[in-house]
């Protein structure tokens, strides 16, 4: 039951904040905030070694999604799609941290990150830990 809530909850969680990005339905200010914020995450995106450099727009619009849908699937979807999201949702925390540290932001400012990151992980470890229960079909022999 409290895996299930935790699960419920990031995935309302991160569906809500990949919304906020998407759309100023939720917050004018907190969008243009975003933009400023995946302005700067741009300029030192992991892949800007090897050449690549996303543009910022569309960096924000592609999170926004992955956040939408991959907590949708968390929340609601079936186990498999709910690993996958969680999977997705672990690596682009990963990303939102080396963001964070790349730019030097004070240690404030990656607590909900970090939170974020170390609640996933915790669900993911104890979906590994915590057996599921298996349907049992009963066999059907003739006679």
């Amino acid at each position: 039951m409290a895996l299930t809530s935790l699960r419920v909850l990031l995935g309302g969680f991160f569906a809500l904040t990949g919304l906020a990005k998407l759309s100023d339905q939720i917050s004018e200010p907190l969008l243009e905030q975003m933009k400023v914020l995946f302005t700067q995450f741009a300029e030192v995106f992991p892949l800007k070694v090897f050449g690549y450099q996303p543009d910022p727009v569309s960096y924000q619009v592609a999170v926004g999604w992955l956040e939408l849908l991959a907590g949708l699937l968390l929340a609601l979807g079936p186990t498999m799609l709910q690993e996958i999201s969680n999977l997705l949702l672990t690596l682009l925390m990963t990303g939102a941290v080396f963001n964070l540290i790349s730019l030097r932001e004070s240690l404030i400012t990656y607590v909900p990150a970090v939170i974020c990151l170390g609640l996933l992980l915790l669900l993911d470890i104890c979906q590994i830990l915590v057996p599921t229960k298996k349907l049992v079909r009963p066999s059907r022999k003739t006679t």
